[in-house]
């Protein structure tokens, strides 16, 4: 019998080639997608999608949703015990692994590991350590679709958002941008594919400006903030 697997669901295109690798395999009975919700704007956090579009992802991917909302500003202590109240639902239905989309982010695995490790679950990274030019490029062979959701303006400029990922879209990021946004240059939001049954169709919505205070460090302020220009996309 194959181990039951929550498949945690971003609704961009590292997901979506993770679980299509997931799927292909066919080691694992991935039973259910969970999804971290804002609570208040009811949109994916990062990512900005509408719980909408993210609703019409599972029912075109035949998976069943499970969302997990976050207060607006959620504390690490409150994002922390309301995943371990989550994971702990999950693996009451005999579920015992949950699958990520993460390329590289060492920190953040490690992070992943232990919380499941505390309650006997385990991480599985289909696309760890794998060249991010090479799986961008294998993405767009494989036929998914889609679009940028969030630019971080550190990195990119407004005119990215809303931009179809394409062959012109990798020759015109610049040098310093991981051509998957692995380190949060870009968000994404992937609406076809061969995990699909069908496209989910959408119209793109305005650009806005969003600003985020810079983290403190060792109990200092940091100057400055972030900014995000998140693209709207409107469920036709």
């Amino acid at each position: 019998m194959k181990p039951k697997a929550v498949f945690n669901w971003s609704s961009g295109k590292d997901s979506a080639l993770a679980l299509y690798k997931t799927l292909q395999e066919n080691q694992t009975e991935v039973t259910t997608l969970l999804t971290s919700i804002n609570e208040e704007f009811q949109r994916i956090s990062m990512h900005g999608v509408h719980v909408s579009l993210l609703e019409k992802q599972a029912e075109s991917l035949g998976i069943p949703l499970i969302k997990m909302e976050l207060p607006k500003e959620p504390s690490m202590d409150e994002y922390r015990d309301l995943m371990n109240k989550t994971m702990s639902e999950i693996q009451a239905m005999g579920i015992t692994q949950s699958i990520f989309g993460d390329i590289f982010l060492e920190d953040l695995r490690k992070y992943r590991e232990e919380q499941l490790q505390s309650i006997g679950m385990e991480a599985v990274f289909p696309l760890w350590k794998k060249n991010t030019t090479d799986l961008i490029h294998e993405f767009l062979d494989l036929g998914f679709k889609t679009v940028v959701t969030c630019v971080n303006e550190t990195y990119l400029d407004k005119s990215f958002a809303g931009r179809i990922i394409d062959q012109d879209f990798i020759r015109d990021l610049p040098k310093n941008v991981d051509p998957c946004g692995e380190n949060g240059e870009f968000h994404t939001f992937t609406f076809d594919g061969p995990i699909f049954k069908e496209p989910v169709q959408f119209e793109i919505g305005e650009t806005v400006k969003k600003t985020y205070p810079k983290p403190k460090t060792d109990g200092e302020d940091q100057e400055g903030e972030y900014i995000f220009w998140f693209c709207d996309l409107k469920l036709k």
